[in-house]
């Protein structure tokens, strides 16, 4: 196992809250874009992202082992974007944007171990 202290994080991103406990986690977010990579997470990433107009949310994930969900919220409803597992690797697109703030949330099923998330609104 990778050595390091495992901490619990709560920080508030609008109407979300981010909770976790993580080792080798790295994120960060733009705009327009965001991601994040770990070693090992437990818990609720918020990303939060500004829509310029109409389009669709671009996405990218890689799992090792865990499971995780992840949500959007454009507009005030939040729905489901995609769900992944252990061995799984994606890549697509999906749902509809307005022009405005958007929400991602990463959820994790309990511990997830060597995981990339990434996300792009066009």
């Amino acid at each position: 196992m990778m050595p390091g202290i495992m901490l619990p994080v709560l920080a508030g991103c609008g109407k979300y809250v981010s909770g976790y406990k993580a080792v080798g986690f790295v994120h960060s977010s733009s705009r327009t874009s965001a991601w994040m990579d770990f070693y090992s997470f437990d818990g609720t990433m918020v990303f939060r992202m500004v829509s310029p107009g109409e389009g669709d949310l671009k996405y990218s994930a890689m799992l090792e082992s865990g499971a995780a969900t992840v949500y959007y919220d454009d507009g005030g409803t939040k729905s489901e974007l995609f769900s992944i597992s252990s061995g799984e690797t994606l890549e697509s697109s999906g749902g509809y944007l307005e022009k405005g703030t958007v929400y991602v949330i990463v959820q994790t099923d309990g511990p997830c171990m060597n995981g990339e998330f990434r996300f792009r609104v066009e």
